[in-house]
């Protein structure tokens, strides 16, 4: 299809200060069993090693100041510098399970009505057991080729290169450029979006609880603009918070969890819905099933069933680069 000079997916990595992680990143982009690819590090002015380790690997290095940040333009960023037919997103504090990452993540693009792919997270040892939950809940074990929402996440995703030259992220917001994009492709283009739970990735947030707490804070901003007619009550922080806090410590006894992961859950689930609250009340309806997709637990979404997919490869052996 391509011919071995012709860059074939350009991989856009947007970093601060990502020392900790980005190597394992670079080590499992290479190897990857397509190869016809090339690396944009979009830096906002680190300070620890992030750009030495970068300099070890072929990679396109673009900067963007401090002042200048946010989320959209960062990509956008990336994306005018990027040589490739499809965009890959990844943070640089995640990294590929499996050596065929980046082909499940092309694949479904065979179909030309599709305009992005979005991969399963999964966290590690360090993740809060809530948040594995939310990743659970997000990106299930089956694939949705024809997904009827915009909901969608850049820390792992694919797409068009064509389609980004008609739509620019939007360089205003404060989190959830992806979403607001996914909707411009879906309601304007009439693109389709695509989840393949066969693109897994580790995705790791180390964060305190105020940074937890500001996440969903600006992510709620983003959303009431995006869906301007969004609400969300003191009635729904008390709802959701309680609703999840117990859900997740029924699933901490199922997995006889130890039982000291039960003050992360309520930190965790009230600094989520706290924010929320502060994002919508600072900045009618969304549809219910975005709004399920969002905040429920998963047990409590209705599932569409799917075929399962293929067995799973073993994983990247990540020791070797050590």
């Amino acid at each position: 299809m391509n011919q071995k000079n012709e860059v074939l997916c350009s991989i856009i990595i947007r970093c601060y200060n990502e020392e900790k992680h980005i190597g394992k990143l670079f080590a499992g982009i290479s190897q990857q069993t397509i190869k016809n690819i090339e690396l944009i590090l979009v830096d906002s002015g680190s300070t620890d090693s992030t750009l030495n380790i970068a300099s070890k690997y072929q990679t396109n290095l673009v900067y963007i100041s401090p002042e200048e940040f946010s989320f959209g333009r960062a990509l956008n960023y990336g994306c005018k510098a990027a040589k490739g037919k499809y965009l890959v997103f990844i943070s640089a504090h995640c990294w590929p399970i499996y050596d065929d990452w980046l082909e499940h993540l092309l694949e479904p693009f065979q179909d030309e009505k599709v305009g992005l792919v979005y991969g399963k997270q999964r966290g590690n040892e360090q993740t809060k057991f809530s948040e594995e939950q939310i990743f659970i809940s997000w990106f299930p074990e089956n694939s949705d080729y024809d997904q009827t929402h915009p909901f969608c996440n850049n820390a792992n995703c694919t797409i068009r290169k064509e389609l980004w030259n008609k739509i620019p992220y939007d360089e205003d917001l404060t989190g959830l450029e992806d979403l607001d994009w996914a909707q411009k492709a879906i309601t304007e283009h009439k693109y389709k979006i695509v989840y393949s739970s066969s693109a897994p990735i580790i995705h790791v947030h180390e964060e305190t609880t105020k940074s937890i707490l500001n996440r969903y804070r600006r992510e709620a901003i983003a959303l009431k603009h995006i869906f301007p007619k969004e609400r969300f009550t003191i009635f729904d922080f008390i709802k959701l918070t309680s609703i999840n806090i117990l859900t997740d410590i029924s699933k901490l006894s199922i997995n006889r969890k130890m039982f000291r992961n039960i003050t992360d859950i309520f930190s965790f689930r009230i600094m989520q819905f706290w924010g929320t609250y502060i994002g919508f009340k600072t900045g009618d309806q969304i549809s219910s099933s975005l709004k399920r997709t969002f905040y429920y637990p998963n047990h409590v979404k209705k599932e569409k069933k799917y075929s399962m997919e293929k067995p799973a490869k073993q994983p990247i052996d990540y020791q070797k680069f050590q």
